[in-house]
């Protein structure tokens, strides 16, 4: 099997999960802004639709772009019968997501995913399990996935998460605050969230299939920004709806609201449900023709995904092979 092409940029050293971006600051709250801040519903479904059904990248184009999609993964596991054992393979797959056979017969360098997605009581683990990869562990927090602790044991966990090792710490917001247009409330949320992070990432998890309306979905996205999220993301996975194409537009389009009026770039992760290569594809064309190339690494575009590595592995399998491989020479957790 010939190696890639280079047409599509397959991943190289410089795209293995190296959060160098500078972190957003953040701004005042500007509540004339938010009230401003409208959604197209149909409109925006509409040029949703338009996405599963055009034509994709074909043969070594495809496999480059799977290739890259592997290196923005945040490969999970948040179960309740997560044991330290499981953690140590996902950190495992997480080193070599791929067989080293499959990346010399595509003519690949070794790549790693973005980052490995756990509970706070395995960011030990996963931490030990990671040295000297480069590779972050991050934490789901704040009461994860309903954040309705008390909001000083949501400042705490967050805190203790970053003490035990996290670089990136996933945390849920108060939807009440956004479904009863609370935008102050919200905002003051997100600012104690950010600061408690210290060094580490900060993702805003939206749990966009609970708030109502794309209007308030991108209202909500523009306040977390402003408080200084480094990242939106969708949702927990835990929720009936996750991400789906309009919500995903909805977010990138106030992300480059955002960096046209205050220069900012902003990450986006679409998390819950997206389990096929083929829906990896979808989202990673949507971003280079919203955002452009800067949003296909991983300082700035993540997958919440524990099902999809497989997927696109077994693709890249049947590009070297002409075969389609039992799920089992792919093993995960």
């Amino acid at each position: 099997m010939s190696a890639i092409t280079p047409a599509i940029a397959p991943p190289t050293q410089d795209h293995l999960p190296q959060l160098h971006r500078p972190r957003n600051p953040g701004m005042a709250l500007d509540l004339d802004w938010v009230a401003r801040v409208q959604a197209n519903t149909s409109a925006i479904e509409r040029r949703a639709n338009t996405l599963p059904g055009r034509r994709t990248v074909k043969k070594a184009y495809q496999a480059a772009w799977l290739a890259r999609a592997i290196t923005l993964i945040d490969l999970t596991t948040l179960a309740g019968d997560d044991t330290e054992g499981r953690v140590r393979r996902l950190c495992a797959k997480a080193r070599q997501p791929v067989r080293a056979d499959l990346l010399g017969a595509l003519g690949l360098p070794a790549i790693t995913v973005g980052a490995a997605c756990v509970y706070h009581e395995m960011v030990e683990t996963a931490v030990a399990a990671l040295a000297g990869s480069g590779i972050p562990v991050a934490a789901v927090s704040t009461g994860f996935p309903a954040g309705l602790s008390p909001f000083a044991l949501r400042v705490k966990e967050i805190e203790h998460s970053v003490q035990a090792g996290a670089a990136e710490i996933d945390i849920v917001i108060s939807r009440r605050h956004v479904l009863t247009g609370n935008w102050q409330a919200l905002y003051d949320e997100m600012r104690a969230f950010r600061a408690a992070c210290g060094p580490a990432h900060v993702k805003a998890i939206l749990a966009t299939g609970e708030l109502g309306t794309l209007r308030n979905v991108a209202r909500a996205s523009l306040v977390c920004m402003m408080a200084g999220a480094d990242f939106i993301k969708t949702s927990t996975g835990k929720e009936s709806v996750n991400a789906t194409l309009p919500v995903s537009l909805t977010m990138i389009r106030a992300i480059r609201t955002y960096e046209a009026a205050t220069g900012i770039k902003i990450g986006y992760k679409p998390a819950g449900g997206i389990s096929k290569a083929k829906d990896a594809l979808v989202y990673l064309s949507l971003m280079k023709e919203e955002l452009g190339n800067d949003w296909l690494r991983p300082d700035l575009f993540r997958f919440g995904a524990s099902s999809l590595l497989g997927d696109i592995e077994r693709q890249l399998e049947h590009h070297v092979t002409g075969a389609y491989s039992a799920s089992w020479r792919h093993p995960m957790a």
